[in-house]
């Protein structure tokens, strides 16, 4: 069964069946088996392909079918079910293993001249210049070793030395783009060793840090270290909360039920053997091209080079292999690298500058970050001259001192980040960095709490603090107030027409009243300002539950989180009824979110707060009539670029959340429809370059949900 109808109207079927518990052990493994292969296909459709074929409820309610069954025939569960990739406990001390091959380095190269080289010295090797070659983009991530045993995935291991890297099995199987068992038998395989690279793609790493710095959490340098460091992770279900995604790009072993090697052999070229993996269900690299001379692939390599910007992933060069596995093995390899394979490095996205100073910023959750400020330096197209150190321990592992000469370079080409310091170029004037013991806004002992790397200011009454948490709580991801920006509210605290959230409502509690009358004596301020902040005000009375509870900018809850806790109650002050574990049975709620959930609500102050708001006219309860409508665009995804005219941007993305459609924050093949306005620019040619996306206009959006 391969066409995607047969397993959408078997889905349907095995919706219909899920009311009801199979009474016998025959009936439940066939339909767990069913359901297996269903939830395999979609998974790999969504991670692989990129193609939703049913919404996340449908699946959900296929998942939870699984589940049910398996509860109460636990004896019926194969290592391979979806269920099994679900972690269920922290990972112990990842062990050493041993590679069945050594995981060699490549040579690089960094001109067409170096791959003229690399050309020739294959060339003498197999005595002939006619080769052909494939070109693959080259991950800037963290390298994996997969190993199936009769079909079953049974070890993933980092790359460590390359002769033993750390055993991280359990944190690979929630990564959905690895397959838990493929069908190497129907080739003939019995063992076979995988090589692939762990990659976030740059959305994904974007809107992560967004959110983090939205819940007062320090931001991730670049997405290469982000990946690294989440496959050693000790708890994988944060593993998987970080969108980590595997491409596979070589098979490093391969053996039939006899022992015998099969490369070479059954399995003839690399560019063959890159199909037969992407057939099978795993993630492959999308720009993979075999090409027939070493011209063709320089010009290839150079085009990559120019264009690496709109690729969805970091890739930091390309990777050029001899196409024929014979041929690689007649070539063989060094200690250190196959000759049969080069890496052609793209010219770094770096400059040079000095760093002058550290300002710290304190956030609304009182955490400190150190800010360097730079000489202004052009890079990449623009002009870099503040960048975020993260915290002291950054600062350290760095060794970064004022005074230095610094390397910045840009991730993704958006955030930019400090590489570390020019060593050679100090002159002995410099001086190291001591972190500040006490609060740059309030002088309170800041404290850093063993599990954190973060200093925090823990005074509620921080000036910095306060001031950051009515920015937080009025911006468009909140309460969305009109005529209350950042500059407004930093204005407002400084006059003392705002010292405290509820202070937004009592602008408007009575008219007319001091603040308001304070408000119209202020220089810039006209009647038109004035009621447009009013009517701003008044308008935010009535938004939706989640805004609010996104606005109280309870620690790691952000955007998607209270959309999902304003539908679990009716009153927003619920809450504080509920126990840690209640609240850790909540979907995506782990404990770390749990807890700071249930620290908010045990806090007498916070409750009091939500009871001023809810007397003022603020909305505390859960608004129905906010919810989906329908379910037209379930399971499509939507981005709007350009000018609208028919709606605004917030109301278009209301528009596809009540009709069951997602939102996405970028290009890439994950995206269904790009919503085009007037003037629409980078958005729109990149989706140009994606067959699968449909672009459309305002007006063919609205005849979607009519």
């Amino acid at each position: 069964m391969s066409h995607p109808t047969k397993y959408i109207q078997q889905a349907k079927d095995l919706f219909n069946k899920s009311h009801t518990h199979p009474l016998f052990k025959e009936e439940a493994e066939a339909q767990l088996q069913q359901l297996r292969n269903c939830i395999h296909y979609f998974d790999r459709k969504y991670y692989v392909d990129a193609e939703t074929l049913i919404s996340d409820f449908e699946y959900d309610q296929l998942f939870s079918f699984l589940k049910k069954i398996e509860q109460q025939f636990p004896e019926l569960i194969t290592e391979d079910s979806p269920s099994q990739r679900v972690a269920r406990a922290l990972t112990e001390d990842f062990t050493s293993v041993l590679h069945t091959v050594p995981m060699l380095s490549l040579e690089n190269s960094y001109n067409a001249a170096d791959l003229l080289d690399f050309h020739r010295r294959v060339s003498e090797y197999v005595n002939t210049t006619e080769i052909n070659y494939v070109v693959e983009p080259k991950f800037d991530g963290s390298s994996i070793a997969l190993v199936y045993e009769n079909d079953m995935l049974v070890r993933a291991a980092t790359r460590g030395d390359g002769i033993a890297g750390e055993d991280i099995t359990n944190n690979a199987k929630v990564i959905r783009s690895i397959p838990l068992s493929a069908n190497f038998s129907a080739y003939g395989i019995q063992k076979i060793e995988l090589r692939g690279e762990v990659v976030i793609s740059n959305d994904f790493f974007e809107n992560f840090n967004k959110q983090r710095e939205q819940q007062g959490l320090s931001t991730f340098q670049n997405s290469r270290n982000t990946a690294a460091g989440t496959l050693r992770l000790k708890d994988p279900n944060e593993v998987a909360k970080r969108g980590l995604e595997a491409f596979i790009y070589h098979i490093a072993f391969a053996v039939d039920n006899d022992g015998n090697n099969v490369l070479g052999k059954q399995l003839h070229s690399h560019n063959e053997n890159i199909h037969l993996l992407h057939d099978l269900g795993f993630k492959t690299p999308t720009i993979e091209k075999k090409l027939g001379t070493i011209n063709e692939v320089i010009s290839f390599c150079e085009a990559w080079e120019n264009k690496r910007g709109i690729y969805a992933y970091e890739i930091d060069g390309m990777v050029i292999k001899v196409d024929t596995i014979a041929t690689q093995q007649l070539v063989g390899a060094t200690a250190h690298h196959p000759r049969w394979a080069i890496a052609y490095k793209f010219k770094a996205k770096q400059a040079t500058t000095k760093l002058e100073r550290i300002e710290y910023q304190v956030g609304r959750t009182g955490a400190v970050t150190p800010v360097a400020k730079l000489t202004p330096v052009p890079l990449a197209g623009v002009t870099i001259s503040s960048v975020s150190l993260h915290n002291e321990d950054f600062i350290k592992e760095k060794d970064v001192r004022l005074g230095d000469t610094v390397i910045v370079e840009r991730a993704g080409e958006v955030i930019p980040y400090i590489v570390g310091s020019v060593v050679a170029a100090r002159t002995g004037n410099e001086q190291e960095i001591h972190f500040p013991k006490n609060c740059p806004s309030c002088n309170s002992e800041l404290v850093k709490p063993e599990d954190e790397s973060v200093w925090r200011c823990i005074n509620i009454d921080c000036p910095a603090q306060v001031e950051e948490k009515i920015i937080h709580f009025v911006s468009k991801d909140a309460m969305d107030i009109d005529g209350l920006g950042r500059d407004i509210v930093i204005r407002f605290i400084k006059e003392g027409i705002i010292n405290h959230l509820t202070d937004i409502y009592k602008i408007v509690a009575t008219q007319p009243n001091e603040k308001l009358q304070q408000i119209r004596n202020l220089q810039g301020w006209k009647e038109k300002s004035v009621n447009n902040l009013i009517s701003g005000i008044n308008n935010s009375k009535a938004n939706p539950l989640w805004r609010l509870i996104n606005g109280l900018g309870i620690r790691h809850v952000g955007v998607t989180t209270a959309k999902y806790l304003a539908t679990q109650v009716s009153h927003l002050n619920d809450y504080k009824d509920w126990s840690l574990e209640k609240l850790t049975q909540l979907q995506d709620v782990g404990p770390k979110v749990a807890t700071s959930i249930h620290d908010f609500f045990s806090n007498e102050q916070n409750i009091l707060l939500i009871e001023h708001l809810e007397a003022l006219g603020v909305n505390v309860t859960n608004d129905r009539s906010q919810s989906t409508v329908s379910d037209k665009l379930s399971g499509k995804t939507f981005l709007f670029t350009g000018t609208l005219t028919q709606f605004t941007r917030d109301e278009a993305k209301e528009l596809v959340e009540r009709n069951g459609g997602k939102l996405l924050s970028g290009v890439s093949k994950n995206l269904h429809y790009l919503v085009a306005g007037a003037e629409a620019g980078s958005k729109l040619e990149k989706a140009q370059k994606i067959e699968s996306i449909k672009i459309i206009d305002e007006t063919e959006f609205l005849r979607m949900i009519e």
